[in-house]
């Protein structure tokens, strides 16, 4: 009886680990971002440019690499450190 109790509470122990990590990898996008979600995020992050069709090829480019595209249509890029940090040979953003 004593070993069935103490099983028992290893085992929900052990559920509530695995809950816990699940909540933690869904908070923080849990990786689960994936190549062909990049054009739909693009798509909007290049929304508001008169500049659509370089805005777009960066921008997939950029999405390739990190997996990742800042919220909103402009700014946000420290939501996505990755987009954020890659410049052009001149210094500039590299990503829209």
């Amino acid at each position: 009886m004593a070993n069935s109790i103490k099983y028992a509470l290893l085992f929900l122990v052990l559920l509530s680990l695995l809950s816990l990590s699940n909540l933690v990898q869904a908070t923080r996008g849990g990786g689960r971002f994936h190549p062909q979600d990049c054009r739909p995020k693009c798509n909007y992050r290049c929304s508001a440019t008169s500049h659509k069709k370089p805005c777009m090829f960066f921008c997939l480019k950029c999405c390739s690499k990190c997996l990742c595209v800042p919220s909103g249509t402009y700014g946000n890029k420290q939501n996505c450190p990755c987009y954020n940090n890659w410049k052009t040979k001149e210094g500039r953003p590299k990503c829209p």
